[in-house]
């Protein structure tokens, strides 16, 4: 199958432009020319890089065309650290989305499959439903719900068959620094104190592997239409998570639990109800301890090659 990829040199499109090699699908990926694609290592000669930005769609036509995907997976989107969260940015990402429909529809393209959020749904005290209604919180959650919402429909009129893909919190090698899991590996391998909230959130994890798995799932499977949550099963305490975390970097360590006040806004139940994935015959397959200890293993790996080098 050629399947045409966005925000490939991110993390999780990383993950999935090397799940669909690994099975024989013929992949293009949208690069700019300054991207830093370190994420895709040597499997980056293995593909039909696609120089341009979403910003510039009208630029990509005539690749787009010539490449003649059948599928489309779209998993860019600017704005997502933090501090982004209500930029104004946000409205551009649903434009973007909403033209690339329209352009995945002209180039032949037959299934459309986007990177949602759970943002999207807002606070929940229980695992959250594809039917449970959105109330998201920020801009970056209604932006991700407006282009959701637009390229379904426009999908739809299109002639695609589409999925739109809510994703909860993913981890694993090569995730970006800012995020928890990441941070507390950095700070407690440098014997930095973690001051943190009393961590009694129900949060679940998922592994960026499964998370892929998911992804391409959607993109080749005849009944994948319509929204889809991807994430955990499973939603420990967050404690639990972070003491795992710790004992495998450091088991000495202290946790600083119940220094930092909650936010106002904070989030204490992440867990998601992925039966619609499920029925598709998605299973996760990394446990969270096997999945944490290869991500320490990682930076471990990672920092050492940078020490020596």
């Amino acid at each position: 199958m050629r399947i045409f990829v966005t925000g490939a040199s991110g993390f999780l499109g990383s993950y999935l432009v090397l799940d669909l090699l690994e099975r024989g699908h013929e992949v293009a990926v949208l690069l700019r020319p300054e991207s830093a694609s370190w994420r895709l290592g040597e499997v980056v000669d293995r593909l039909h890089v696609i120089p341009g930005a979403l910003e510039h769609l009208d630029g990509l036509r005539q690749a787009l065309g010539a490449f003649a995907p059948e599928a489309v997976v779209h998993m860019a989107w600017r704005g997502v650290a933090g501090r982004d969260r209500n930029s104004p940015v946000q409205a551009a990402n649903v434009a973007e989305t909403v033209k690339l429909v329209d352009l995945a529809a002209e180039a032949g393209a037959w299934t459309f499959v986007g990177a949602g959020s759970q943002a999207e749904y807002g606070p929940c005290d229980r695992a959250i439903r594809e039917d449970d209604t959105p109330r998201p919180t920020t801009l970056y959650g209604m932006a991700k719900l407006a282009a959701g919402s637009m390229a379904l429909r426009l999908a739809e009129e299109r002639g695609l068959r589409a999925a739109w893909l809510r994703i909860f919190s993913t981890y694993g090698p090569k995730d970006a620094d800012y995020w928890l899991i990441p941070t507390m590996i950095r700070n407690l391998r440098s014997a930095q104190h973690m001051a943190l909230t009393a961590c009694e959130q129900r949060w679940g994890f998922l592994h960026a592997r499964d998370a892929a798995a998911a992804f391409r799932l959607a993109t080749t499977h005849a009944d994948a239409r319509g929204i889809f949550n991807v994430g955990s099963p499973e939603a420990p305490p967050l404690r639990e998570t972070v003491m795992r975390l710790r004992d495998l970097v450091d088991p000495g360590a202290g946790l600083g639990f119940g220094e930092l006040a909650y936010r106002p806004d904070q989030v204490m139940v992440l867990a998601a109800d992925v039966s619609r994935m499920l029925a598709l015959g998605w299973k996760p397959e990394v446990s969270l301890d096997e999945g944490l200890r290869e991500t320490v293993n990682w930076h471990d790996t990672t920092n050492s090659s940078r020490k020596s080098s």
